[in-house]
């Protein structure tokens, strides 16, 4: 299915255009008929019984594949299947770019291969904290003489630049102490598109003109230099949502969520746009305290640690979710940007710490979406010279 989640084969993809080409004479309008003449209120009936029952992977797989039986079909199951934010459930691959459940958090893990300095994160199917997962996102670091980049994926094997399935991308400074986080598609009204005359679009194609593609800057990372000296101490995150209002956590508080994925006219996915500018730029708009350049958004920092005595280390309650002590560790909570703190700034946002030697577990919850959690994750594997 196009956008399944999860990988193909290029053989794979291959056969599929061919059989495409050799049924370009069959009336697509009679074939789909079959299914699509159904009785709606029976149709409706059967398709709620199935996303009702199928609620977990891999059995959700059928509600993706009765999506995908014929426009119908899919309009009834775009509307019967809510949003992570209600359900609780990652179905479609537009719901990695849409926020998480309100209440609970969403357990997940990310898969280091130090090799080929790729990143992958699943959906954790079972309680354990490694088991087979279901695919979500991909990424790839590339190290660059002045910045690092990670481009993201919703492919497992094709995280190139110029490729269809890349969704976002992220971009450390020099001494990898701040980061953007950059969405490939509009991410809500008004958001800022970053142009640059070496800007150019990898392996570019008709575009849509209603929506424009591009770099929308969503969040931006800095970590603050560790005052207690080299390996003493926890690391100091502040996060800066800027697709998230403030308001968004509070009650009644609402955050931006994506319903689709932009396409060009032939119905392929855009690729991304890409800065081949210097991290001079990221460097000269990161400059002060980045909390107080972007008014009105969610602040996210890093739950303090405390001291533990007898363990003579920094410790922070995972709840089991974590095994291993790393600097790479982290809680987030919302910061009470000049006003009192209340119940909604104890509530953890997302957690990241290691259980293995390249295994590391990401949970999140509302406002982050599954995107912008991974692409805050990848920003603590960097190397932070001024941090360690």
């Amino acid at each position: 299915m196009k956008w399944g989640y999860g990988s193909k084969s290029r053989c794979r993809q291959s056969s599929v255009v061919a059989v495409a080409e050799e049924t370009e004479g069959i009336d697509e309008g009679l074939v789909e008929s079959c299914w699509a003449n159904l009785p709606l209120e029976l149709l409706r009936e059967v398709l709620m019984r199935i996303e009702d029952i199928e609620s977990k992977w891999p059995l959700r797989k059928s509600v993706v594949a009765c999506s995908g039986v014929c426009r119908s079909w899919r309009e009834i199951m775009k509307e019967l299947v809510k949003t992570p934010e209600v359900s609780g459930k990652l179905t479609f691959p537009i719901s990695v770019k849409q926020p998480g459940p309100r209440d609970t958090l969403l357990q997940c893990f990310i898969k280091r291969n130090q090799t080929t300095q790729t990143y992958h994160l699943y959906l954790s199917l079972t309680q354990a904290l490694a088991d087979d997962g279901k695919f979500l996102l991909a990424a790839r670091k590339y190290r660059r003489a002045t910045c690092t980049d990670y481009t993201i994926s919703l492919d497992a094997n094709e995280m190139s630049k110029g490729g269809g399935t890349c969704i976002g991308k992220l971009r450390s400074n020099f001494l990898g102490t701040k980061f953007t986080a950059y969405d490939s598609i509009l991410p809500y009204a008004g958001a800022k598109l970053v142009k640059s005359r070496s800007t150019r679009l990898v392996g570019s194609k008709q575009m849509n003109p209603r929506v424009p593609a591009g770099n929308y800057e969503v969040a931006h990372i800095s970590y603050e230099l560790n005052v207690l000296g080299a390996s003493r101490g926890p690391r100091r995150m502040h996060c800066v949502m800027d697709a998230i209002p403030a308001s968004a956590i509070k009650p009644g508080g609402i955050a931006p969520t994506q319903v689709d994925f932009l396409m060009d006219n032939s119905g392929s996915s855009l690729p991304m746009r890409f800065l081949r500018s210097k991290s001079s730029r990221l460097e000269k708009s990161s400059s002060g305290p980045i909390e107080t350049q972007r008014e009105g958004s969610l602040v996210l920092k890093n739950k303090a640690p405390r001291w533990h005595e007898q363990l003579q280390c920094w410790c922070l309650n995972f709840h089991g979710r974590v095994t291993v002590a790393s600097v790479k560790n982290f809680q987030l909570v919302a910061s009470p940007e000049n006003g009192a703190a209340g119940p909604e700034h104890e509530k953890v946002i997302l957690q990241f710490g290691k259980v293995g030697k390249d295994m590391f577990t990401m949970d999140y919850r509302y406002p982050l979406s599954a995107f912008q959690a991974f692409a805050i994750c990848l920003s603590s594997f960097d190397t932070k010279i001024a941090c360690e």
